[in-house]
């Protein structure tokens, strides 16, 4: 173990020019959303907040286009669907390149190609194959970057944090058993051959909302405080969560032997909003919390790296541009962005680095740092109430599942009166919900649907909720 530290720390007095990189902020832009600001209003947005970069979740022809010119660099995702045939077949990887790259390259500064989105996160039978055509299409791609003289282009893929068996301390950082070596291994001989990046979906807002009473909330948000962690192997010294969890990741390389491959946050953030449930997910932690990891990665609080890679500056994307109304699970899923769909920011931001803390307008803390305690139930939405057929639709899937989910809204029985599709919903979902959320189920219904802790019961129809 001592000597395996001794090559750890010495990753601090690599060179400079070989392992620190360009520290800017970039934003993903997602559009999983029915009212978002068309492409060229949303390509303006970008770039009036100064974003360096910006993460593109497929190779849109429009928004590539628009970006023309700009000095903005662009990183695309290739969906996971295309993986396995770019995986066994070079002439398809050659036509994707054509397609997606050359007619845009170079006047859009496009500079990596990241395949596929957490596809280690799945687990079916046909996810594990996606696992192991992983390498191959980034191998396949690269022959075809070769190809067409496009090798400044680099080639990654973004992993979550889930790919990490043991994280805490940092030091125990290991990889998954059932991805250590056959997978994780020639992915990271990949990204080390080619000079590339590891790409790190990363957030403290998912740890710290389980453990809320454990984690200290300010060690979540990157708050100065005076709180510190010391790993007890390592004897490094821990401030904030973000670091202490991008380095269980820089453990986990070098007990497989890759001690030089660079770390790129593809996406971090924290939520502004979220159900009932979902502790924490507030404007003000947001807020916060995306403030300080400017100034943590920038390097204005005179430190860039983490304590087992100081100085090593760490590329980055925030999560998101916008809210997207369209993406499913809990409330939080749709509310990573720092702008409402109409382009007004939820709250102020600086992505250069130069805006100092003191000069933000003060915004009110949360009220929900603390796991709620009650009743909650499962409802209609408001924006939803007139959407009849949608309604039915879903009413017809809660129905389908759980054990007399629907019951009593059927003729006769106590909540079958009155008869809208917004009273039998309220009943369908919440009855849904309370049957099936230990089990995964989110009081969503495609954005129809939203929690209340206000009783929707009425009369003799008692309408079940789920109690926290």
């Amino acid at each position: 173990m001592e000597g395996f530290l001794v090559a750890l720390f010495l990753l601090s007095f690599l060179s400079i020019s070989d392992a620190k990189m360009s520290n800017e902020i970039g934003i993903a832009y997602g559009r999983l959303g029915n009212n978002l600001p068309s492409a060229e209003a949303s390509i303006q947005l970008i770039k009036s907040i100064n974003a360096s970069r910006v993460k593109l979740y497929d190779a849109n022809p429009e928004i590539l286009q628009l970006l023309s010119g700009s000095k903005i660099q662009v990183s695309i995702m290739i969906p996971n669907e295309e993986i396995s045939p770019i995986s066994t077949s070079q002439d398809y990887a050659d036509l994707w390149v054509q397609h997606n790259i050359i007619p845009y390259y170079p006047k859009t500064m496009i500079r990596f190609l990241l395949v596929g989105n957490e596809i280690l996160s799945y687990s079916t039978d046909q996810d594990r194959q996606l696992w192991f055509d992983l390498v191959p299409a980034m191998k396949n791609l690269r022959r075809s970057l070769k190809k067409y003289d496009l090798l400044k282009i680099k080639i990654g893929t973004p992993l979550a944090m889930d790919a990490i068996e043991s994280s805490y301390p940092p030091s125990s950082g290991t990889f998954r058993s059932d991805i250590s070596v056959p997978v994780m291994k020639p992915l990271l001989q990949f990204l080390n051959r080619t000079k590339s990046f590891f790409f790190l979906d990363v957030y403290p807002y998912f740890p710290w909302s389980e453990n809320p009473r454990d984690i200290n909330l300010d060690y979540a948000l990157l708050n100065d405080n005076n709180y510190t962690y010391v790993d007890p192997v390592s004897g490094l010294s821990y401030t904030n969560l973000l670091d202490q969890m991008l380095d269980s990741v820089v453990f986990a390389m070098t007990k497989l032997g890759f001690r030089n491959v660079r770390l790129y946050i593809a996406e971090t953030g924290w939520p502004s909003a979220g159900d009932i449930d979902q502790v924490g997910a507030n404007i003000y932690n947001a807020a916060t919390y995306n403030r300080n990891l400017v100034e943590r990665i920038i390097g204005t609080r005179s430190t860039i790296g983490t304590p087992a890679r100081p100085s090593w500056g760490i590329p980055t994307f925030i999560f998101s541009l916008f809210n997207e109304n369209q993406k499913p699970g809990p409330g939080t899923e749709r509310n990573w962005g720092i702008m409402y769909p109409d382009g007004k920011p939820i709250y102020e931001i600086d992505l250069t680095g130069s805006r100092q803390q003191s000069e933000y307008q003060a915004l009110p803390k949360g009220n929900n740092n603390a796991p709620y305690v009650g009743k909650i139930w499962c409802v209609v939405a408001n924006e939803a109430r007139n959407l009849t057929n949608e309604l039915v639709s879903a009413i017809t899937y809660a129905c389908g599942h759980g054990n007399g989910t629907c019951d009593l809204i059927h003729p006769g029985r106590e909540c079958y009166q009155p008869i809208s599709a917004v009273s039998h919903a309220n009943f369908a979902f919440s009855s849904f919900w309370s049957q099936l959320r230990s089990s995964g189920a989110s009081c969503s219904f495609n954005g129809l649907a939203i929690q209340t802790s206000r009783d929707p019961s009425h009369g003799s129809c008692k309408v079940p909720g789920v109690a926290l």
